[in-house]
């Protein structure tokens, strides 16, 4: 392999403190166990790595042809020796991997160009990255490295007296810093056991709701080609009733049962389509049930999709901030576009009655369905993967019923739930139950996402001072210039 030793330019490490939604996860402890491997010297987290000091690979942004993986139990030795070498928890080291990478099941790059098990925007890998196992690379893909470097750069940021502030500054963003300490509080408490179950049962749902996806769209895809083929034929034996000679009803006949075994072998793939989808369907209740006793944890919920509630109200789709983000305006008229992975569940959003659902696409709104909320106001979901079976005209849905998945069917350029008033008066996002949610269960897009406090406290706009002398060269900051 290559390498290029290339020099790290100055980007500073941005430290605020970070006050997270809940009560602070407490216990928290460094672990004892062995700090790096054998002979290999670590750098200290007081300073950042100056321009050549590390080597990393030459295409260190472009993932590696065969990215690394590694089973849970070798990623929770990383985390415990790179928490012991720099100090902090280990388990936020596990939260943060998981959320960032899913235990590098998605190493990136992302949206934002961020790569590897730990997501490190190349200018900071460039000031943080660690070559942890000694073989002379720094290498975001590596897990090694990449832990080990999170680890450096949480404690670079205050970790090991605060880790709620180094957690904001690895994301500026209080509903991450909850996220992570959540979630890190239930590793904390199960150890490698119950992160390992915890990961199976998720394993399976995502897969199960996966499947539902693409049987769906089987099903959809089926049914499209055979009302197509369907139309033909009634026309080749309507040519046969309108045949005026012999020969020519004949011969229209004989196109006619021709086409008839077409659309019967179409028939019949609908039919095994049909039966597809109700198989994902049983496979998705099992795992649905598998995860709804962990999803009551605190911080494990959010993984599972689990619905959000607030008060009467619960957000219409699952997966929490990290995965779910909506604008606060719409394209062309009063609606709210919730974007979200497909598959994503989706729940009614109060106590309600179907007045209107379609199981089929509609060219416009795709699957979808229209409620009456019990204070009366109308709502109308659009673009499902899938729609529940018991969504049916007149059936009431408690709050926080599942009705679907997240999709793109209908007129959409990509995976989200479109929500709207009818008539759409109002956008859904300026009403308060929505705004409630804005950091809990989803994200704004063009805007900061504040804060929320379990007492509902306003949370004033986070305000900086750059500390002028740093000694260590880290730019610092202070809350309201304090």
């Amino acid at each position: 392999m290559r390498l290029l030793v290339v020099a790290a330019t100055g980007l500073a490490l941005l430290a605020g403190t970070a006050r997270a939604a809940g009560p602070p996860v407490l216990g928290f402890s460094v672990s004892s166990a062995p700090q790096g491997s054998p002979g290999v010297s670590l750098p200290s987290a007081r300073t950042p790595n100056v321009p050549g000091s590390i080597s990393i690979p030459v295409s260190f942004t472009t993932p590696p042809a065969n990215p690394q993986q590694l089973p849970l139990s070798s990623l929770h030795l990383l985390w415990e020796r790179a928490g012991s070498t720099y100090g902090v928890p280990w388990q936020v080291l596990a939260a943060i991997n998981k959320i960032e990478s899913n235990f590098g099941g998605n190493m990136g790059p992302s949206s934002a160009g961020a790569v590897g098990w730990m997501q490190f925007m190349p200018s900071t890998w460039l000031r943080w990255g660690v070559d942890a196992d000694g073989n002379g690379i720094a290498d975001p893909w590596n897990a090694a490295d990449a832990i080990f470097a999170a680890a450096r750069y949480l404690a670079a940021a205050g970790g090991q007296s605060d880790i709620s502030r180094a957690v904001f500054s690895y994301n500026h963003a209080d509903w991450y810093v909850r996220e992570v300490l959540d979630l890190a509080n239930v590793y904390g408490q199960g150890g490698l056991t119950q992160t390992a179950d915890l990961q199976q049962v998720q394993v399976r749902l995502d897969a199960a709701r996966r499947q539902v996806v693409r049987a769906s769209a089987a099903l959809v895809s089926a049914r499209s080609r055979e009302l197509l083929y369907l139309e033909v034929a009634r026309r080749l034996h309507a040519n046969v009733e309108s045949a005026a000679l012999l020969s020519d009803r004949l011969a229209a006949e004989r196109r006619a049962v021709l086409f008839d075994a077409r659309l019967d072998a179409l028939r019949a793939a609908t039919a095994a389509a049909r039966r597809s989808l109700e198989q994902a369907q049983t496979s998705l209740t099992t795992a649905s049930q598998s995860a709804q006793a962990p999803s009551f944890a605190q911080g494990v919920g959010t993984l599972m999709g689990a619905p959000s509630y607030q008060s009467h109200y619960v957000f219409p789709v699952g997966g929490g901030p990290q995965l779910v983000s909506v604008a606060h305006t719409h394209h062309d008229y009063p609606a709210a576009d919730i974007a979200a992975p497909a598959g994503s569940p989706v729940y009614a959003i109060s106590n309600a009655v179907v007045l209107n659902a379609w199981h089929n696409p509609d060219p416009r709104c795709g699957i979808g369905l229209t409620i009456r909320t019990e204070d009366g106001l109308v709502w109308t979901y659009c673009h499902l993967a899938f729609e529940e079976p018991s969504v049916t005209d007149g059936v009431s849905l408690a709050a926080g019923t599942q009705v679907g998945l997240v999709g793109s069917t209908g007129h959409a350029t990509g995976p989200h739930l479109h929500l709207q008033l009818q008539p759409p008066t109002e956008f859904p996002q300026n009403q308060p139950w929505f705004q409630s949610f804005a950091g809990k269960a989803f994200r704004w897009q063009d805007a900061p996402t504040p804060l929320e406090l379990p007492d509902a406290t306003p949370v004033p706009a986070r305000v900086f001072s750059v500390i002028p002398s740093s000694s260590d060269g880290v730019i610092g900051f202070t809350r309201g210039g304090a």
